[in-house]
């Protein structure tokens, strides 16, 4: 754990956040106080992917969907 005071935490906050990344950083006050200071991670959805290049048009895309949805309707 490192530990910063107020006012060195102020003038370097870049180095306290990135210090977070990596453990946890305390924050002293000259009263006493000490606040915490971590890294939290945001949850990506699963439906956050990476797109493709394609050279297929609107048209081609519609045109396989209708297609695939016909063979299952035999």
């Amino acid at each position: 754990m490192k530990v910063f005071t107020y006012s060195q935490a102020r003038q370097a906050l870049a180095t306290v956040l990135d210090t977070a990344r990596k453990e946890e950083v305390l924050i002293t006050r000259r009263g006493g106080d000490a606040f915490a200071v971590t890294y939290k991670t945001t949850s990506k959805s699963p439906f956050d992917v990476p797109g493709i290049k394609t050279r297929a048009k609107t048209g081609d895309i519609l045109e396989a969907i209708r297609e695939s949805r016909s063979r299952g309707a035999d």
